[in-house]
């Protein structure tokens, strides 16, 4: 049964953003999948490089804030292609300070069989404690 953009979504949020799993991310992506961050020059490819990858950085400590989900929005678009979709982000962090951070970003999901094939993250690197 095929997911629909929203679920792969939901499960990709999930599995990053909310229990910061890089098993559960890997196996989101295709055995050759890419992760790319254009904009701060990362790129893993291959689900185990992604799993290597997403590991190491959330080993690094969450520290820019904890995320509010309430306030956080995403908004889909689908394309032409039905393997192709963009999720528009904004998400918001309450920070240890008090201070409320809003981090805006794109991500564009090209997906084969129902698992990520190649996922581009554009964010821009260090906004967020500005």
């Amino acid at each position: 049964m095929s997911q629909t953009h929203k679920e792969v979504f939901e499960r990709y949020i999930y599995a990053g953003a909310i229990t910061r799993n890089p098993d559960a991310i890997a196996d989101l992506f295709t055995e050759d999948g890419v992760y790319e961050a254009p904009l701060s020059g990362h790129r893993l490819a291959g689900r185990e490089a992604i799993r290597a990858g997403i590991g190491v950085y959330h080993q690094q400590p969450a520290d820019l804030g904890t995320l509010n989900m309430e306030l956080s929005t995403a908004v889909l678009h689908d394309t032409a292609d039905p393997d192709v979709f963009m999720a528009e982000i904004d998400t918001v962090l309450d920070r240890p300070d008090g201070r409320r951070t809003t981090i805006s970003l794109l991500q564009l999901f090209r997906l084969r069989e129902g698992r990520i094939a190649h996922l581009r993250d554009y964010f821009a690197p260090g906004i967020a404690g500005e």
